[in-house]
């Protein structure tokens, strides 16, 4: 496997996918679309982010520590891992490991960001035993 690393900050404060739907009329019938924050932060993250020429295909790793306004907003990294898909890997299903924090900052909300190849050896030994209780 390859040694793919990249790491980069996107400011302001990303929307929590659980509660960033809105129910709207399409055509007479009921949808779900992402609210105008969640939206808002896609277009800030796509003017921010890097975009790989090529997405990596590799599993990866994804290390966020992600600064919100204020002590509201649950930790949900959900929506940035989306945003990363065709920019710096191919889909989001090649998450194998994330490592998310949050922090407060009501000056500077943002989100610092690392993705790296991922090579499950680290697994601590509980989480593989079947006796945990």
């Amino acid at each position: 496997m390859g040694g793919f690393d990249i790491s980069c900050t996107v400011l302001g404060e990303p929307a929590s996918k659980a509660n960033s739907r809105k129910m709207v009329m399409i055509k007479g019938r009921p949808a779900l679309i992402k609210s105008q924050k969640a939206r808002d932060y896609v277009k800030m993250f796509e003017q921010q982010c890097p975009v790989l020429e090529v997405p990596t295909t590799d599993d990866v790793v994804v290390e966020m520590m992600i600064y919100y306004a204020s002590r509201r907003p649950d930790l949900d990294e959900s929506l940035i891992l989306d945003c990363m898909q065709g920019r710096i890997y191919k889909n989001d299903r090649q998450v194998k490991q994330k490592f998310i924090y949050w922090g407060l900052d009501k000056e500077n909300p943002r989100s610092i960001i690392r993705v790296r190849s991922c090579d499950i050896k680290n697994i601590p030994d509980y989480l593989l035993s079947e006796d945990v209780r």
